[in-house]
């Protein structure tokens, strides 16, 4: 019988001729031509998702390219920086460097509904929006992995750096962090269930930004660079002499570059100027509109006397912004929050939660803190820090964590 066996951080079926024993040199001919697994790579024009086409090339995978157009510059923003066009012009070259197919599908309606819609109404409601985690779940998660597995790829990959795992239910136990579960086509993964897990680079992993991926797809996903470090990403695309191996890196808002955020949100949010209000209570200033500020915030807060200041509240009823110089001020840090919109992960977590110890990540590289969480009721959950944490803000996504395991996250309430 077949012998089945899981790369390192790959799921790259391969069949083992000497362990098939005594089967027939028909059926043995029969396993050889079975086709390879076929993989989507989400190219955007970067050398993660670049390498990583490549590194599955090497794999033997059966690879195609698919480009997204989310945002163009006929949606108006007020200063258009968007790179789109350039940015497919890279994932191009490199598409045919590799000489790979490229697609191209345009989500940029569904990116305006569900993402861009979403931007503005939470800063209108004065909480602080995570666009990059809403673009992956709404968009790279969820049109384009449903795109791939319609059009009858076996696996999406993306550069993301974070990895696959593998528990084995019958043991209880983790199999080899860096390992992936095996998926076949039309069939289950073998043993036990895909887990999510931070990528080998600590300061580049992106879990914080694809918590929302559900479980049933995690068989289906690749991340092809995530056992890497980012320097050796980059040297590796040198060395292979990719056509984007001196890009730089992106930093701007996911698919739609870099913004200036003020006029971004005045596009589409009247500016209320209001008064600034320090933790004496007195008035020292002006603002330009509290949507401008998040908890926690210091630059860009114009107003005199001993700096720098630190957002400790907002007041949407009064249109008042409380500041304080004291960079130790207890309003500046909270013990415990409440989580809504809450994606599990782990199967054995999200139901009769209580007290349970686990470690998570307010923001994006982040530390990693120890806390505690308990269900309150349907889709709302109690969560208290070990220790009280500095700015943090209603509107970012908590994400959690069992060691390197990502078992879930959510929004802070």
């Amino acid at each position: 019988m077949a012998v089945f066996k899981a790369l390192e951080d790959c799921h790259l079926l391969i069949y083992n001729d000497s362990a098939m024993g005594k089967e027939t040199a028909d059926k043995s001919a029969r396993y050889r031509t079975r086709r390879m697994a076929r993989v989507l790579v989400a190219l955007s024009g970067g050398i993660d998702s670049a390498v990583s086409a490549y590194l599955l090339l090497k794999k033997g995978y059966e690879v195609e390219a698919v480009f997204m157009k989310n945002w163009s510059k006929t949606v108006g923003l007020l200063k258009n920086e968007c790179p789109w066009l350039l940015d497919r012009q890279d994932a191009l070259r490199v598409a045919a460097y590799l000489r790979i197919p490229l697609h191209t599908v345009d989500f940029e309606k569904q990116y305006q509904k569900n993402v861009m819609n979403y931007f503005f109404k939470e800063y209108r409601a004065g909480r602080t929006p995570n666009p990059d985690v809403m673009c992956n779940k709404e968009v790279k998660f969820k049109l384009l992995y449903d795109w791939a597995r319609h059009h009858g790829f076996d696996y999406l990959a993306t550069g993301h750096y974070a990895r696959v795992g593998r528990s084995d239910k019958s043991e209880n136990r983790k199999i080899g962090e860096r390992s992936a579960p095996i998926y076949r086509p039309n069939k289950k993964p073998i043993n036990g269930h895909a887990t999510l897990l931070r990528s080998k680079d600590e300061f580049k992993d992106q879990t914080y930004f694809i918590y929302n991926i559900k479980s049933e797809q995690l068989p289906h996903i690749l991340f092809p660079v995530g056992g890497m470090k980012k320097a050796a990403v980059r040297s590796l695309a040198r060395k292979i002499h990719l056509p984007n191996a001196e890009k730089k890196e992106s930093m701007g808002l996911c698919f739609v570059g870099k913004i200036r955020l003020k006029e971004f949100l005045a596009q589409k949010l009247k500016v209320r100027p209001g008064n600034i209000v320090d933790q004496n209570n007195k008035v020292i200033g002006r603002h330009e509109g509290l949507y401008n500020y998040t908890i926690g915030q210091r630059q860009g807060i114009k107003v005199g006397g001993i700096g720098p200041y630190y957002v400790f509240s907002k007041d949407l009823k009064t249109n008042t912004l409380y500041v304080t110089n004291d960079p130790e001020d207890s309003r500046l840090f909270i013990k415990e929050v409440q989580l809504h919109s809450v994606n599990w992960l782990a199967p054995d977590l999200g139901f009769k939660i209580k007290d349970l110890r686990l470690i998570g990540r307010y923001r994006h590289q982040g530390e990693l803190v120890p806390l505690t969480i308990s269900k309150i009721k349907k889709d709302l959950y109690r969560v208290v820090f070990k220790r009280p944490q500095k700015a943090v803000a209603s509107g970012q996504s908590l994400v959690l964590y069992r060691g390197k395991e990502c078992v879930g996250g959510g929004v802070i309430a």
